[in-house]
This record gives C-alpha cells, structure tokens and sequence, in this order.
C-alpha cells in the first residue's frame, strides 16, 4: 500500500495550508457526511483476490477472428458460401461467403496461445492472459452493446460496473475519484458509459482527457488557500441548509461529496498526473516519450500510476477520430489500430508485474462484440457486427494466464463451448474483487437491481483458488 492509500482524509486536511482543513472542510464532512460517507472504505463480501480493476474497452467491435480466435477452416473454406440467418440487424436465409482471416496467426507461451500478427507485444506476455474466445452477447447495435458491456443491459440505462464497483467498495483514497475514465471522447452511448444512474452521484466516473490539463480547473482559481477556506465555509453553511430542507436528496448529497473530493483533489491530482519522475525506459515500455500527453501509451501509464494512488476501477477508452474498430468497409483498418495500442497494453501488464502490482490488479479488455466471418462478397474488404460470438481477456487479480477459454464453431460464427455472456464476465470481475454479483444490490423504484440483473455466473475454471 502506498503513502496515499495510507493517508487518511483528515490527516491531509490537517496538514492543508492555512488551517483550512480544520475549519471548512471538516465541517462539512461532519455536517453532511459524517459516518454515511458513501465513499468510505468497505467490507467486501469475501475474501477478494483483486484490489482494483483497469478496464479497457476497444470502441466500435474488434474482430475475434483476425486477432485471437484462430480458425483453420476458415482459411481452408475461403469463398465458400454458407447460408447467414442474421445479416444487418435482420434474420432470415441469406447466401453469404466465407472470408479468411486478414492476418497470420501463431502460437505463444508455454501453452501455445494462438495470436495473429497484429498483436506481437502483446503475445510476447500471453502467459499472464486469460483468452475468452466463445463471448457472447444480445445486441449487435453499438449504442446497445457499448451500453451492455458498461451496464448489463442493452436497453435500459443502468449504472456503469465501475459505479457499481465504486458503490460496493468505496476508495481507500478519498483524495481521487474511486472510479475514473481516461478517454480523449466518449465512445457510442455516450457518457452513460460511466454513469451512475440510480446509485448515488458520488459513484459515477471522472472523466479524464488526455492532454496538458486531464482534468480541467483542478488548480484554485482563488488568490489564496485563506480566501478559498472563506468561500467554501460559506458554501458548506448553504448546503448544510439545502440539505436540512431536502432529507436524503440524492442531487444535494452527490453535490457536497463532489467538494469535498475537488479539495483532495488540488492537492492529489496534479502530483498523480505528473509523470516527470519517470525514467526513459519506462516510457519506452509503453510506446511512448516523455513529452506524450495523448496517446494510448499516456492513458495505459496513467492507469498504473492511479492503482498505485488506490484509484479503484479506471477505465481506458480506446476511442477518437482515428481510433474506432468499426471496420464495415475496410479490415485493413484493424492493422494501424491494432499497432495504437498493442504496445501499450503490454506494456501496462508487464509494469504492474514488475512492480508487483498485477497479483492484485484485474486488468480486462473488451469490445462490443465481434465481426462477421462472412460477408456478401468473398473478397469484400470488410466485416459486419456480429454478437454472436467475440472475444475478451483478462490478465492478473486472480486469473489464470497463458490460457484459451471458450470456443466458437469451425468459422467463429457462433459461440460454443464453454461461452461466456457479458454477465457472466461482469460476475467474474466482481468475483475478483470479493463481491458477490447476486449480492450487490440497490433499491430503487421499488425493486432491487444489480449489474448483472437475473443473470450471470461467475467463470470459476479461469480464476484461481
């Protein structure tokens, strides 16, 4: 545990200048917040093989047959037609043709995990992987499937897992945001992505954006930390008031924790967004140099850094105007995205491993869902949205690496052995964090809600213990 996961709130606003700590601040912890802290630390159900999760999402459906689910006889059928009864949203019999993979597949690791070449980093640390090749999930439509791989459902709007996860733990850093986004936008569905909904507002993610100034106003605007602790008392004593009239308002209460965590945040933000202490070689190691403030590499060596500060779930979106997945017209799209984040992500896993930090950090990575292995052309240069089978992995907090779970058919068309849905990869993580999926639940409009809704089983031959 680092210095700030052993920092305590109130010792830090002890030590803040101008003895602001012992007047605002403090008060408005006590009158508002006091024991119901909705951020506080909490017990998880079980013993948790994970102490905080990095999720990254790959914005726009990434294609399980051209990156991680090898299929001979795909190759060997190319250009044969098969008869599709899904095509664009629609089901009937259609004549489509077989189209190989766009890329050549090896095996490495000490079991022979098999990974084209558009991922050579990553395949040189596949023995920490967990590969999920028979994902599955309900909808084939981005705005859906982005919202299902955040939420659980598909056509509802639910609060985001690292709200959920934020929710059922709390932070041991009250300082930083217990969950936080590191995107340059918002990938389809939008911010409801990182949502909290129904749970308190204190929960849903802080949206971070690469560049000179990730979270924007950080820095006081005030001449002084004396004229700040005036203000802020002043504010403390409206809300105080605000909250009397309006008992268990959730706006008003999400509104102080909100201050409350903006003030730790002068302070620790700045010194976790501050890479200047990093060696050469550790930039190298993600791809990156010193100077880069917007790349993937940035985002992946910021999320180590924030696991380091106690940040418990962090989110990275691979997402912009030069990096979306949705290859409807041309897979050789797949070659430069793959190479935007290959580095990175290998990068990611082997710095937590050697600084000890992966045995205790779930780093998973996943996308909406997968593309067509067939289209209507055998030498059409794209692929569409398929959802019937696609592929995710995971690496540390309890997972077995250097193994291929699940399998899809002889073409990757539809999901076989072993597959997992979305709520059963939501369950495992869950798991890894000591919280149990059915347990985890919220009374709102009369009924209790959980991430994974009336679903979900947790994935026991890929975790140990």
């Amino acid at each position: 545990m680092t210095n700030h996961q052993r920092q305590s709130r109130r010792n830090f606003l002890q030590h803040a200048s101008g003895g602001f700590g012992l007047t605002a601040l403090t008060g408005l912890c006590a009158d508002t917040l006091g024991a119901q802290d909705p951020l506080a630390a909490k017990q998880a159900h079980f013993d948790a093989k994970a102490d905080s999760v990095i999720f990254i999402y790959a914005t726009g459906g990434v294609s399980h047959i051209d990156t991680f689910d090898y299929k001979p006889d795909l190759i060997k059928d190319h250009g044969k037609s098969i008869t599709a009864s899904r095509w664009l949203n629609k089901t009937g019999e259609y004549e489509r043709f077989l189209i190989k993979p766009h890329w050549d597949f090896k095996q490495y690791g000490e079991n022979g995990i098999w990974v084209s070449d558009l991922f050579p980093n990553l395949a040189g640390v596949i023995d920490d992987v967990c590969v999920l090749n028979g994902m599955h999930c309900d909808s084939d439509g981005h705005d859906k499937g982005t919202l299902a791989a955040h939420t659980g459902s598909a056509q509802f709007a639910r609060p985001s897992i690292g709200a959920w996860v934020s929710y059922g733990l709390g932070t041991v850093n009250q300082n930083l945001p217990s969950f936080m986004v590191l995107a340059p936008a918002a990938p389809y569905a939008g911010a409801q992505t990182w949502a909290s909904d129904f749970l308190p507002g204190c929960h849903q993610g802080t949206h971070v954006i690469p560049g000179a100034e990730p979270i924007a106003n950080v820095q006081p605007r005030v001449a002084s930390r004396e004229l700040q602790s005036l203000e802020l008392e002043l504010l403390r004593k409206f809300n105080s008031s605000r909250q009397a009239e309006r008992e268990n308002d959730a706006v008003v209460d999400a509104r102080i924790r909100s201050f409350e965590t903006a003030f730790g945040m002068q302070s620790a933000a700045p010194e976790a967004f501050d890479v200047s202490q990093e060696t050469e070689s550790t930039f190298s190691m993600y791809g990156m140099n010193s100077n880069d403030r917007t790349g993937f590499g940035w985002q992946c060596l910021m999320a180590r850094r924030l696991v380091e500060r106690g940040v418990r779930f962090i989110e990275l979106i691979d997402v912009g105007s030069n990096s979306n997945w949705d290859s409807h017209g041309n897979m050789a799209d797949h070659q430069r995205l793959a190479k935007n984040v290959d580095k990175p992500m290998a990068g990611l896993l082997s710095d937590l491993k050697q600084r000890g930090l992966l045995e205790r950090t779930l780093v998973v990575w996943t996308t909406e869902f997968g593309r067509t292995p067939f289209n209507a052309t055998a030498n059409h240069p794209g692929r569409e949205h398929h959802n019937f089978c696609f592929t995710s992995w995971m690496a540390g907090g309890g997972v077995k690496g250097g193994l291929a779970y699940g399998t899809s058919d002889e073409y990757g068309i539809m999901a076989q052995e072993n597959s997992a849905h979305t709520h059963d990869l939501h369950a495992t993580i869950l798991h890894q964090l000591g919280l149990n999926h059915e347990q985890l639940t919220y009374r709102h409009a009369g009924r209790d809600f959980r991430l994974t809704d009336v679903h979900g089983n947790v994935l026991h031959d890929v975790v140990t213990g």
